[in-house]
């Protein structure tokens, strides 16, 4: 069973009188298996919000169905096993750290008795309990994501939908949190994450989707979307002369400094041509690395072809 699963969702909002519709979303096709860490990537307007609501259940698609842990997402019943952190989120400024907790604790169900550990706990975990009895308009804004952060596993949630969760909060603060994501994970927990942040995404995901203009444009691991088609970085004796080698001629071979060659191929038995001919001169060959997009440089490649297949 997925955890979140969607077939053909859509979502066209329209105007007051219906005479302006925006196309939120567009036939997207999506599985997120259980346990694992999901990122979704999009500029804004992507429809990475929409598609969340939907999922939430506050707001409804036009088209298509989607589940959430097996349910239909209109069985309301599901979302006792739901964890949510929207961006931007706001706690009245007169209530402590732990009286946060405390109200949606109660909002989720929960038994007092059970109540009270649950928030030492996850306050402890967030580095958070000592503030436990301060005011939240004392918090600085890392710390407001900590507790929203805490806020979204209060109920031990199944799968936990997190909008932002690391902005504003300082590097080591976010090497906190994504440990803290880990081990949620580890516990066959599923998180939804929506980030603006590559890099952290690129460190904790195990598969990212990138949505555009409501169209899921790629989804696979980071390594299947980085990874450049034959596309190799050779590194060699500094002072190899490799325009001499037959097997070379002809192919792309470019020269990024003293020792170190980007080379692109059309196979693995080209590549390995190459190989042999160098050895045969006896230019000695140090390391061999496929060649790798970072995702940040791989989401602004997807997303600047997009626009263009848009305004074709």
């Amino acid at each position: 069973m997925n955890t979140v699963e969607t077939t053909g969702l859509t979502k066209v909002y329209s105007s007051a009188f219906g005479n302006k519709k925006v196309q939120a979303l567009t036939d997207l096709d999506l599985t997120v298996a259980p346990g694992t860490i999901f990122g979704l990537l999009g500029p804004n307007g992507a429809g990475k919000t929409t598609l969340v609501k939907l999922l939430l259940g506050i707001t409804y698609p036009t088209v298509g169905s989607a589940k959430l842990l097996g349910q239909n997402i209109n069985n309301y019943k599901i979302k006792s096993k739901v964890g949510y952190l929207p961006e931007n989120h706001k706690y009245p400024p007169y209530l402590t750290g732990g009286e946060v907790m405390n109200f949606f604790g109660k909002l989720s169900g929960l038994d007092s008795r059970y109540l009270d550990k649950r928030i030492d706990e996850l306050l402890d975990m967030m580095k958070l309990l000592k503030w436990k009895k301060t005011k939240v308009k004392a918090y600085s804004k890392g710390m407001m994501q900590r507790l929203g952060l805490a806020q979204a596993m209060i109920n031990d949630p199944e799968v936990i939908f997190l909008d932002e969760p690391t902005d504003g909060v300082d590097p080591i603060g976010r090497k906190e949190i994504r440990d803290i994501l880990l081990e949620f994970k580890k516990q066959s927990k599923t998180i939804f994450l929506n980030s603006h942040l590559l890099s952290e995404v690129e460190m904790i995901t195990d598969r990212v989707g990138i949505l555009n203009k409501g169209k899921l444009l790629r989804e696979g691991t980071v390594s299947e979307l980085t990874e450049k088609k034959e596309e190799y970085l050779l590194s060699m004796d500094e002072k190899a002369d490799v325009s001499s080698i037959d097997d070379i001629n002809n192919k792309i071979i470019t020269k990024l400094n003293e020792g170190r060659y980007s080379l692109r191929v059309s196979d693995t038995a080209e590549l390995n041509k190459i190989i042999d001919g160098l050895r045969n001169k006896g230019i000695m060959i140090n390391e061999i690395i496929k060649h790798k997009n970072t995702l940040e440089e791989m989401f602004i490649s997807v997303i600047q072809e997009s626009e263009k297949e848009g305004a074709a």
